[in-house]
C-alpha cells in the first residue's frame, strides 16, 4: 500500500509534509482492529470513511496552527487525499468519464462528514457524534452501540492526542495516532 502511495506521488512536486501526513493517516486507517473489533465495514466505503475520519482529525489539528503554514498544509493534504481517491477509482476500472463525477461525490461526502464530525466533537455528550458515525462510518451496516461509543471515544482521544503534539512535528509531517480502541 505505501509503495502505491509513493508511486502515486512520484514525479510530482507535492509537499513532503503532506505526503508524510497522508501516509500516517492511511496506515492508521488500515489498522485491522477497526474492522475486526469495531465493526467498520471492510469495504471500499469503510476504508474511505476511515481515511476521511483520520484526515478530518489531522486537518482539525492543522487549523490550530495559525501563521505557520497549517492552512496550506491542510489544503495540500486534502489535495493528496483526492489524488489518491482518483487513482484508486482508476485502478478498480472506473473510466475517465466516471472518475470526475465520483470524485466530486466523494468530496461532497468528505465535507458532509467534516461538518458532522465537528459538530459531534463540539457537543458535550456523544449523541451527536455517535449519530454522525452511524450515518457515515457505519452507513452501510447496522452498527452495535458499543462500537459506535468506542469509535466516538477514539475520535475524542485521538483529537486530544493530536492537540498535544507540537506544531513543529505536525508541520514536518509527523503525527502519532493512538491505538485502535480495545
Amino acid at each position: 500500500m505505501l509503495n502505491r502511495l509513493i508511486s502515486l506521488f512520484a514525479g510530482k512536486q507535492h509537499n513532503p509534509a503532506a505526503v508524510a501526513l497522508y501516509r500516517c493517516i492511511v496506515e492508521q486507517a488500515r489498522q485491522p482492529d477497526f474492522y475486526t473489533r469495531h465493526g467498520v465495514p471492510d469495504s471500499l466505503d469503510g476504508r474511505f470513511d476511515m481515511i476521511v475520519l483520520h484526515t478530518f482529525l489531522v486537518m482539525r489539528r492543522l487549523r490550530n496552527i495559525v501563521g505557520q503554514g497549517g492552512d496550506q498544509l491542510s489544503q495540500d493534504l486534502f489535495d493528496l487525499l483526492f489524488a489518491d481517491m482518483d487513482n484508486n477509482l482508476r485502478e478498480i476500472g472506473v473510466g475517465d468519464l466516471g472518475v470526475g463525477k465520483r470524485v466530486k461525490k466523494m468530496a461532497q461526502a468528505f465535507y458532509g462528514r467534516v461538518e458532522a464530525y465537528e459538530a459531534g466533537l463540539l457537543a458535550t455528550d456523544d449523541a451527536i457524534l455517535t449519530d454522525a458515525l452511524t450515518r457515515n462510518l457505519y452507513g452501510t451496516t447496522q452498527p452495535a452501540l458499543p462500537n459506535q461509543l468506542a469509535m466516538a471515544a477514539y475520535m475524542r482521544f485521538a483529537g486530544t492526542q493530536l492537540a498535544g503534539q507540537t506544531d513543529t512535528k505536525i508541520l514536518a509531517g509527523n503525527v502519532v495516532f493512538p491505538a485502535a480502541p480495545a
